[in-house]
């Protein structure tokens, strides 16, 4: 008994340890510029802005490298290919969703803030469902396999945070119209 117990945990302690050495760390997807900034930005309006502008570019960028458009030196995504950057993408809008779920459950007070996140993220999610088009493209005429299913998985994400920013919007009620000047 003793024996097939020790057999037992010397095998799992094996493929924990084969499991470790075999997967590689994740590739950080946001510049530590990108860190700092949402970091600073507590206010969940501010911290959604700074996400999307991240997602924003890393879809031109990689809409740019697949178009044969070399990098500048010092470039912060110079390293990383049209794969990293969409798979960047879709983290940071996992992250951005995560956020806004969490602030849309317990903005009691700062409803305005959370607001504004969500019309930021409707947005964004707009004008990236269109380069993800252009992408989803590239990806077909270069025959990169890869590429197009992450890109098929970003678009998922962006058409999930489309509807759930519409959804939120929908559930938060317009501010106050302002009665200045009115007598």
């Amino acid at each position: 008994m003793f024996r097939t117990f020790s057999l037992f945990i010397a095998a799992l302690i094996g493929a924990v340890i084969l499991a470790n050495i075999t997967s590689a760390p994740a590739k950080e997807f946001l510049t530590e510029k990108e860190i700092d900034s949402i970091q600073d930005a507590q206010a969940i309006d501010l911290r959604v802005r700074i996400y999307m502008e991240a997602a924003e570019l890393r879809l031109k960028a990689a809409e740019e490298r697949l178009s044969g458009k070399e990098t500048s030196p010092g470039d912060p995504l110079e390293f990383f290919t049209p794969e990293d950057m969409v798979d960047g993408y879709y983290r940071i809008l996992q992250s951005v969703m995560t956020s806004v779920d969490a602030a849309f459950q317990k903005a009691r007070g700062d409803r305005q803030k959370v607001r504004e996140a969500l019309k930021s993220l409707k947005a964004s999610t707009e004008r990236a469902g269109k380069q993800l088009e252009v992408l989803k493209r590239l990806a077909e005429e270069k025959k990169k396999e890869e590429l197009w299913n992450l890109v098929n998985n970003a678009m998922e994400i962006t058409t999930g945070a489309h509807e759930g920013a519409v959804y939120g919007l929908s559930k938060q009620p317009s501010p106050p119209e302002s009665k200045k000047g009115k007598k």
